[in-house]
């Protein structure tokens, strides 16, 4: 299983503000190239190996990273939306900048999210309200955005991981 991290982060220009954001401004990413910034069903961006399949995110362009592989030629791709719990952590302490954290800190939990058809764990903090008590493992989880901060021309946005509806499935 290829594990790969990443601590909240996006992709693409500007989009319409819709969904759970309630403004005129367009909702932009915080990090280009890392997710889609449909607002109804965001995907992340990663990249699998043409020579072997394996999956990546985020995405790799060079080498693969994959040791029984010496491919070098990647395709860039959505990667699924849902996926189960694999593990959980909270994150007690306040990330330096350019980590945007509200004033005063406020403790967030982090999930190790599998994708099933990648094969993959992708890391990521989980949406705000929800606490390492409210996860378990195998859990169904799904991709949203979430507003990083808004200034005076854009929203900007990240994408974390939300615990499905009770008998949703992954």
């Amino acid at each position: 299983m290829n594990s790969m991290l990443a601590a909240a982060s996006p992709q693409s220009a500007a989009a319409p503000a819709r969904g759970n954001f309630m403004s005129e401004k367009p909702t932009v990413p915080a990090i280009e190239g890392w997710f889609t910034t449909d607002t109804d069903q965001p995907h992340l961006i990663g990249s699998r190996c043409v020579a072997c399949g394996t999956y990546f995110f985020p995405r790799q362009s060079t080498y693969c990273r994959n040791p029984a592989c010496e491919g070098s030629e990647f395709e860039d791709l959505e990667l699924s939306r849902t996926g189960t719990v694999w593990s959980y952590t909270n994150a007690c302490y306040q990330p330096p900048e350019p980590f945007v954290a509200p004033d005063p800190f406020v403790p967030y939990a982090l999930a190790a999210v599998h994708l099933e058809k990648e094969q993959m764990v992708v890391l990521g903090q989980v949406v705000a309200g929800t606490g390492v008590e409210d996860l378990k493992v195998g859990m169904p989880m799904e991709l949203v955005l979430e507003t990083l901060h808004e200034d005076e021309d854009d929203i900007k946005v990240v994408w974390k991981w939300k615990p499905m509806a009770q008998g949703a499935s992954a």
